[in-house]
């Protein structure tokens, strides 16, 4: 017996899970439930494939199905349906993400350095002076990686735990609800339809938002009604990422039944117009098709991450050679002074070489802040800020569908201001997926759907046809007119061509959303389509239901470009309705077809305005032709070889002569700012490139909507770029035997030419660049057995000979593309597109942004150095998976231009000013040397050490890097070249560092000399001479906190009261803090801690160690005040006239040319399907015959107005 339990989500999704009970008479009922079928449990040829038995979960756990995971230790190859996107888990969280952070050379370091602070002979600061940062920085670090990781686990739970989607297994029998998601990768048993027939949506697959229809085998169609037991699944392919493909053999009373990809519901899909269905799942889990498609979760680190590293790299070599050189300079000083003085005896008996290499470790421990750890800390708190002001931008808020701007990760913030390459997805994301009629050409009259200068047309009223889509939009008044005076012949004409010829099932459920639009405009002036049979098709006109009989029904391919239906008339009358692309239209018509000319001219405008374009027309057709093609289509119909082929030669036939009607234009309609934003990154230097699964035509229709493409590009296609990179391979051939195998460090260009240049390319071209690497084992086994060409020439020799030229054309490929404004890949599979984001990544070394919408870019946004997913109507696969998110693509620009560069742009400066300050505090050790025997003593008191970095230097900086701005996000969006500094690492680089070592090394030197030249022979007010070592230590201390406070003070360009605030509380924590410690009161309670009594208060009296200071503060700002005041004067490095000036010239050439007519047309070559429609289902019957029953013997005759009357009811 079975148990069945249904689970409800807060989706208002519920699905049932039915499986063997296991209750007190467990093992009974499952004996009962396994007993029909130990006669063919035999069958199983092969236990090492991917086997399946329905309601058996004890079956995908037996030894044979085992593999190992760990060591020795084994679990079952069929994953569980739980799936996870995040990084660690209750046991891998301390261990990866120490792993992780000490991937930092600088955490390393510190680590390094608290051992040798244990060492009593080498340290000279407290052991706890770095542990305590270390701590603080690994904890603050640990906390915030692991909020993300709970942010992106929280995600997930919503979708999938509450759903109790982790409950299935592989073998369990689900039923599933009408618009519910599927759970796992499903085999389809039975439907609520005719002959299990069950709608689905891809939208979360390919992007496509028509619906496809599955099908339940006969078998289980007609048996599981009856049957208590299930199948076994035996042998079919293992798991992979193949969403057009699916191999597999059920067997079934010793019977076996092929299925294939139509038999199978994916994950991601969507149940629709289908009340419920019975599947049994197969894939569950990571071995699902959509998450095979979904690549590995990685760890993305920004260029300046990577920088940094490089840096600390460099200032370990500059520590340990400063450090070695003070260590020598010991040694000697050693041996000439101070084992001759009596007076510096410590009792000891080391050699001068050993008390040097004791000095080595005691200046690594003194000079240490030359490698701050505060800086790691303060990064990820500015990162976080800056996360936070993308989260609460009111402008990237889209309030339709109340979703703000997600900062889905702490880490990546300042990447955004140096990306080169954006790779965007089409469906979805640049567009609506929504298609509307907007235009239509009548018998040479054009009909508007907008509002032009000569017209002031409003919407209008359909509330005359009852039958109407309220969302239904037109703008001309005549059209309507001209329909209900019923005095237009070809007006009607048209629009019943409209409403009969399709392939639209019941609820106006299309192939394709271009075709539901079409029947759609149809319905609103008058022509409804109501129902259909396998044989007979009924619509409404103007209020007079007509049936007509479907004599043929001619589908769409990408061959044919066209569609077309055979119409027996009531009154006897044969016609044939079409619908198809100009180029094939235009090439049947009767040469007595009238507005032929005008037609094209209307469809040259259409086209250049980016929209879809139908032609329309018809033939009548006599009875003795009729029947005579009639027998050659049947002939076709049952060919055992080459049916395709031969059915596609009968319908050129019959399709022919046509009579021209019109055409229609419809939009598919981009999301708002689309092309405002494309073209403001093209401004930016950043290069799109569209991945699409979609049709070429249609993928290059929306490259000239959003005005990617351009009418002054030269567009290349495949054989195109072939032959480009077949002469530069048979130029480099060429060369080897001089050269060799390097390769030039500067290519010639493809295009010498002047002009602009895009790529048009399909996944099939792609995989001709995009080799798969053969494994070690399959290439040794080839070389065993000989199979491996001989020869070094190919026979083709277009082909690449080996690994070297592989990647050699895929070099070039990537070289061609990165000249082009613009790259369009169509056809291209999920696995695909994350290919082409690595090629780029590889060869170009750029930073890269994958953006989508769907489950099919997952992967290339977890490829792309910055992912981002839009909440659009494709789920929250890609926004679970992406770092991060918001609702339209028109936020991109804002995210990129405004947010991005500012996070940059503070990030760099923040970086120079910390590694100034951290020099210029530090070196002032390495001149004090010179004058204690390089003893290692610090020249700054002990608590100074430990503070400076927290309290007197830190926040000003910290709010220029939360803060600044450079200009405001007006002008950032207003100017996109000033986004350039970021793609060429122009504000942070090894010239920046050395820039800032060399200033620390100019303030050092005069925070220490000024000092100690005014402590020489000095007297006070009081006759004394206050040249003590405390005194110079307050005086350096004070003259250093009021340099690098005004330092950051010249560098601030964007100032607010928190700012000036922060740097006067800075001055204020210093002083404040250093007359307390250098009080008599606390020196009582701790003498051995706070050791400068009274030195601060007796110092800092002296008029003359205030113009020291004041003298030290003003030589070591002068330089950077001048050097400010000529780059801002004389060598402006942004010219805003400069850049308004070629703003202007930029729209002056935007300006839009008059219309040529022989420019060439953009029309996309068909609007409907990527693939054949459902003219098959419909000849069948398939979608309309009920199964066979007792109580169902009689409905025969009645069933056509049982459709009907469903569809009447849902209209």
């Amino acid at each position: 017996m079975r148990s069945c339990r249904t689970v409800t989500t807060r989706r208002m999704m519920s699905w049932t899970l039915a499986q063997t009970k296991r209750g007190p008479q467990g093992d009974h009922s499952l004996k009962r439930s396994r007993a029909p079928v130990r006669a063919w449990e035999q069958t199983l040829e092969n236990k090492s494939g991917w086997s399946v038995k329905a309601n058996d979960r004890a079956f995908c756990n037996l030894p044979e199905f085992q593999k190992k995971y760990l060591l020795c230790l084994k679990k079952s190859k069929y994953a569980g349906n739980g799936i996870k996107t995040y990084k660690y888990n209750a046991l891998t969280f301390i261990p990866l993400n120490l792993l992780e952070q000490f991937k930092r050379v600088a955490n390393l370091y510190f680590l390094a350095l608290l051992i040798l602070q244990i060492i009593p002979e080498i340290t000279t600061l407290p052991w706890y002076t770095t542990l305590v940062p270390l701590v603080l920085v690994l904890g603050i670090t640990a906390i915030k990686d692991l909020v993300d990781d709970l942010v992106r686990d929280s995600s997930t739970s919503r979708w999938f735990q509450e759903s109790k989607w982790m409950n299935i297994h592989v073998g369990d029998v689900v039923r599933l609800k009408k618009n519910g998601h599927i759970p796992a990768d499903i085999l389809l048993l039975s439907s609520s339809n005719p002959n299990s027939l069950c709608y689905v949506e891809t939208a979360e697959l390919d992007g496509e938002t028509n619906l496809k229809f599955k099908m339940g085998l006969k078998v289980t169609d007609e048996r599981l009604q009856e049957e208590g037991q299930l199948a076994q699944f035996d042998v079919c392919e293992e798991p992979n990422n193949r969403l057009d493909k699916f191999t597999g053999t059920m067997c079934w009373r010793k019977d076996r039944f092929p299925l294939d990809l139509d038999n199978m519901m994916l994950r991601g899909c969507r149940i629709r117009n289908t009340d419920e269905c019975h599947g049994l799942v197969i894939f569950a889990g990571a071995d699902t098709k959509i998450m095979r498609n979904g690549g590995k979760t990685r760890f993305k680190r920004t260029k300046i991450d990577e920088l940094m590293n490089y840096m600390v790299y460099s200032i370990f070599v500059i520590l340990i050679l400063v450090c070695a050189g003070l260590a020598i300079g010991n040694t000697f000083w050693y041996e000439e002074v101070g084992s001759k003085a009596w007076y510096l005896k410590d009792g000891k008996d080391q050699t001068a070489s050993y008390r040097g290499f004791l000095s080595f470790w005691g200046y690594i421990i003194v000079l240490n802040t030359m490698v701050p750890i505060s800086l790691y800390v303060s990064v990820e708190v500015i990162r976080l800020g800056q996360s936070k002001f993308i989260n609460w931008d009111l402008q990237m808020y889209y309030q339709e569908k109340d979703t703000p701007a997600k900062a889905r990760t702490t880490t990546l913030n300042e990447q955004l201001g140096q990306i080169e390459y954006v790779f965007s997805d089409k469906t979805g994301t640049l567009t609506q997926n929504i298609m509307a009629f907007k235009k239509c050409t009548i018998a040479g009259r054009t009909n508007l759907s907008f509002r032009d200068r000569t017209r002031q047309l409003t919407h209008l009223d359909f509330s005359w046809n009852k039958y109407a889509d309220s969302k239904f939009e037109y703008l001309d008044h005549s059209l309507v007119a001209c329909i209900r005076s019923k005095k237009d012949k070809e007006t009607l004409e048209f629009f019943k061509l409209l409403s009969l010829c399709h392939t639209v099932m019941l609820v106006y459920q299309a192939a394709s959303p271009d075709e539901g639009a079409l029947v759609t405009a149809a319905r609103n002036f008058g022509f409804v389509f109501l129902s259909r049979t396998q044989d007979t098709i009924t619509i409404s006109e103007m209020d007079q239901e007509m049936t007509y009989e479907v004599l043929a029904l001619l589908d769409f391919n990408s061959d044919r470009k066209r569609m077309s239906i055979i119409l027996r008339f009531p009154d006897g009358r044969i016609r044939l309705y079409c619908k198809g692309a100009d180029t094939v239209i235009y090439e049947r018509l009767s040469p007595n077809s009238r507005h032929k000319e005008v037609t094209q001219t209307a469809l040259d405008i259409f086209a250049n305005q980016t929209l879809r374009t139908l032609c329309l027309c018809y033939k009548d057709i006599s009875k003795q032709e009729f029947d005579a093609w009639a027998k050659k289509h049947k002939d076709a119909s049952v060919a055992m070889g080459n049916r395709e082929a031969a059915l596609d030669q009968v319908y050129e036939q019959i399709e022919n002569n046509f009579m021209m009607i019109g055409a229609t234009a419809i939009e598919d309609k981009l999301q708002d700012g689309v092309p405002a934003t494309i073209a403001k990154l093209a401004k930016a230097d950043i290069k799109i490139w569209v991945l699409t699964g979609d049709k070429k035509e249609t993928a290059e229709n929306i490259g000239y909507s959003c005005e990617l493409l351009t009418d002054d590009m030269q567009i290349h296609y495949g054989d195109d770029i072939n032959e480009k990179l077949r002469i530069r391979q048979a130029s480099r051939r060429d060369q080897l035997p001089a050269s060799g195998r390097a390769r030039k460090k500067v290519p010639d260009p493809f295009f010498p030419e002047p002009g602009k240049n895009a790529l048009i390319i399909t996944g099939g071209w792609l995989n001709e660049i995009l080799y798969e690497k053969k494994k070690k084992r399959r290439r040794l086994r080839l070389k065993r057995l000989g199979r491996r060409p001989a020869s070094a020439t190919p026979q083709d020799s277009t082909q690449p000979i080996d690994d070297w030229e592989k990647e050699s054309r895929q070099v070039d490929f990537v070289n061609m593309a990165c000249e082009c404004e613009a790259v369009i890949c169509c056809r291209v599979t999920p696995k695909q597109k994350a290919n082409v984001v690595s090629l780029v990544k590889k060869y170009k070394k750029a930073v890269t942004l994958s953006i989508g919408d769907g489950a099919n870019d997952v992967n290339m946004i977890k490829t792309a150095d910055i992912g981002v997913g839009i909440s659009g109507q494709e789920g929250m696969q890609a926004v679970m998976s992406s770092d991060y998110a918001f609702a339209q693509f028109r936020y991109l620009e804002r995210l990129l231009l405004v947010h991005g560069r500012w996070s940059y742009i503070r990030m760099c400066k923040f970086l120079r000013y910390f590694f100034f300050k951290n020099f210029a505090f530090t070196l002032v050790h390495f001149w004090y040397s010179f004058f204690n025997g390089f003893s290692a003593q610090v020249a700054y008191e002990d608590w100074f050490i430990t503070l400076y970095n927290v309290m007197y230097s830190s926040l000003p900086v910290l709010l220029v890097g939360l803060l600044d701005q450079d200009v405001n996000d007006k002008l950032s969006r207003k100017f996109p070249k000033l986004y350039l500094p970021g793609q060429q690492g122009a504000l942070f680089n090894y010239k920046n560092f050395f820039i800032s070592l060399f200033h620390g090394i100019f303030t050092s030197l005069v925070v220490f000399f000024i000092p100690y030249g005014a402590f020489l022979q000095t007297m006070g007010q009081d006759g004394e001479a206050p040249s003590d070592y405390q005194s110079l230590a307050v005086v350096m201390a004070s003259s250093l906190i009021f340099t690098v406070n005004l330092q950051i003070s010249l560098d601030t360009s964007y100032w607010t009261f928190v700012n000036c605030f922060a740097v006067l509380c800075s001055i204020a924590i210093y002083f404040g803090i250093m007359f307390d410690i250098h009080s008599a009161g606390i020196h009582v309670i701790f003498p051995s801690t706070f050791t400068f009594t009274g030195v601060a208060p007796n110092a800092l009296r002296q008029p003359y160690l205030w113009l020291t200071i004041i003298l030290t503060v003003g030589i070591s700002l002068l330089p950077v005040i001048f050097i400010q005041f000529l780059c801002k004067t004389i060598w402006p490095s942004r010219n805003r006239k400069k850049y308004e000036e070629e703003e202007e010239e930029e729209e002056e050439k935007k300006k839009p040319a008059p219309f040529q007519r022989d420019r060439r047309s953009r029309r996309s070559a068909y609007a409907f399907s990527h693939s054949r429609g459902y003219a098959d289902l419909i000849a069948s019957g398939r979608s309309i015959r009920r199964r066979p029953a007792v109580a169902q013997h009689t409905a025969g005759p009645h069933l056509t107005d049982l459709a009907r009357s469903e569809s009447m009811q849902r209209l």
